[in-house]
């Protein structure tokens, strides 16, 4: 049977555990077929002291022209880290011209967190973000991007209740399944779904440590379960359970830039 075939959006950090060099590996070894669309290659990520960047956004066009003389199609899309409001045209053409039929299309914000947008965003992205996530089946916001997006305030330590309000409010405006990742309730950490009509809840034990880069590593693990199975709720679980085994693999003092994801993988 032939692999699915999914392209993934977002950027290229030569050096460091994130976005590209996370999302290639983690799809490959579930079985699915990874092309790219790169929107920047950096000399390493952004928690670095200091990173070169390149913006790939000029090139699109002709990427995508020897794609439509190819004839490729996609069974799926998975975007991650944008950076620009100029790429989310970029990205509905993706859709609109390269769908392999019953395509899916997950989408995780990766704008802000801890109640504070990423540097270098401002309202206009989050109002281009959200517009964008109306064209998603499934989208994978934290907390914070959930709040941006659906026009809520941000608050510490949300209660159930209030989480769950927002992710109706984000369904009722995009029509994707919500997958909260982040959530807390009596100590444990993980995800809410709401596809509209049903909550429910994936719980993993809660680490007291924080890692760049699990986010996107576990984006990449969701999408590759959820695109070989359908099942939400075991791609959360899958997804949670891999998180855990990368962190448990890194020693925070001497590998504070990301996870030990590839010895996770290898005993998957």
């Amino acid at each position: 049977m032939l692999s699915k075939r999914i392209l993934t959006m977002q950027d290229l950090s030569c050096v460091g555990q994130c976005s590209l060099t996370v999302a290639l590996p983690v799809l490959s070894a579930y079985g699915i077929e990874a092309a790219v669309l790169p929107t920047a290659v950096l000399s390493n990520h952004t928690m670095f002291r200091t990173w070169s960047y390149l913006d790939l956004a000029p090139e699109m066009d002709n990427i995508l022209k020897g794609w439509k003389d190819n004839g490729f199609l996609f069974d799926g899309f998975l975007l991650g880290y944008l950076g620009k409001t100029s790429l989310m045209p970029v990205a509905k053409r993706c859709f609109k011209e390269f769908s392999a039929d019953g395509a899916k299309i997950i989408i995780d914000p990766a704008m802000a967190d801890n109640g504070k947008l990423y540097g270098g965003f401002d309202g206009k992205y989050v109002e281009a973000m959200a517009d964008l996530i109306k064209s998603a089946d499934v989208i994978l916001p934290n907390f914070t991007e959930a709040c941006l997006l659906a026009g809520e305030s941000y608050e510490e330590a949300p209660t159930m209740d209030r989480m769950c309000k927002i992710c109706a409010k984000l369904h009722n405006s995009t029509g994707a399944t919500v997958v909260l990742t982040g959530a807390e309730k009596d100590g444990k950490i993980g995800e809410i779904i709401y596809d509209g009509k049903n909550f429910s809840y994936v719980w993993d034990r809660k680490l007291p440590v924080r890692f760049h880069g699990t986010g996107d590593i576990f984006a990449a693990v969701f999408t590759a379960v959820y695109l070989n199975t359908g099942d939400i709720d075991a791609a959360c679980a899958e997804a949670g359970a891999f998180i855990i085994g990368c962190i448990e693999n890194t020693d925070a003092e001497k590998h504070f830039y990301g996870v030990n994801f590839e010895k996770a993988l290898s005993e998957k």
